[in-house]
This record gives structure tokens, sequence and C-alpha cells, in this order.
């Protein structure tokens, strides 16, 4: 069966379609999800939690829009960045060193594997280090615009232009 039927079969609510689905996608997805909030137990739960998100939610699904993978991937990145900024999150975290929020690409071979999975390797080939670093901040550490401004020492509005200028050149990179 191709994605698209299996896609149209989940969306009508056919629970063989959405396992079928969910195996394609959640070690994807959970890998997502734990290179934000750095918690592999925690990300698994999430994950759970975006796949019955995402079988609640599957009529608002468009393939005009984009991809299905993309779609879940928005979704489960917005609810780890939900997740990193609740209150009983950051209670967890507040004991915990520093070591355990950088580094996130140099500690984790595995993570490696499973971005190259996803595509992102070849996506951010050729980009500039600066689009690579803001990338990395805003989309998979869950900062906001905000918080990279103060954390790159540089004006939000140059943030802005900067993130603008780079998801062109990753849209070039997609073409």
């Amino acid at each position: 069966m191709k994605v698209d039927d299996l896609i149209l079969q989940f969306q009508k609510k056919d629970k063989t379609a959405f396992e079928k689905l969910y195996n394609m996608y959640a070690e994807n997805i959970c890998g997502v999800i734990n290179t934000i909030i750095k918690d592999a137990e925690r990300s698994q739960e999430l994950c759970q939690d975006v796949f019955i998100k995402i079988w609640d939610k599957s009529d608002n699904y468009d393939a005009s829009k984009g991809r299905f993978f993309t779609w879940i991937l928005n979704i489960a990145r917005n609810t780890a960045i939900d997740e990193l900024r609740s209150k009983t999150h950051k209670n967890q975290k507040k004991n915990l060193p520093v070591h355990s929020f950088v580094g996130i690409y140099e500690n984790s071979e595995d993570l490696n594997g499973k971005i190259d999975t996803i595509g992102l390797q070849s996506l951010i080939k050729g980009l500039k280090d600066k689009c690579i670093l803001l990338i990395d901040l805003l989309y998979f550490k869950g900062y906001t615009q905000k918080e990279v401004s103060k954390e790159l020492k540089t004006p939000i509005g140059t943030i802005k232009t900067r993130l603008r200028s780079c998801i062109s050149e990753l849209r070039k990179n997609i073409r």
C-alpha cells in the first residue's frame, strides 16, 4: 500500500493504517522530541501524545500544504517546546549540570543517525555556520527568537532577518 493511500485510510480512522504509520515514523519523531527535551523516557511519552494528537486531528492534515511527515514533525516539535516551557519540566531540570544542555550532536552518535534518516544532513549541507546554529537553537533546542538574540548577543531584528535568509537557503536545498 502506498503512503498516500495509508494516510487516506488513517484519516478515515483505520487502526491498521495508524499502526503502520506509527511504525514508520515513531522512532524519528521520538528522536526529534528527545533532541529538544533531552529526556529519553519523557520523549517516549510525548511521542505517544503526538500520535494521539494526530489521530484526533487527522482531518486537519492537508496534503496540498506539505508532506505528512512534516505535519507530524511540526506537531512533535511544538509538543516538545511546550514541554520545555512547562513549569514541571523546568522544576525537574533545575539541578542538572550544564553539560547536559550543550553539545547535543557531539554526544549522541545515535542522534546523528536519526537526523540523517529524516534527511536533515543533506538539507543543511552548504549552509553557513550561522544558519546551522540558528536552526539548531530555534528548531532543535527550542529557543525563542528572543532567547537566541540574548544568547548570540545579536539584535532580534538581525536574528529574524538571518532566519528568513536561512529558510530561503533551506528551500533551495529541498528542490
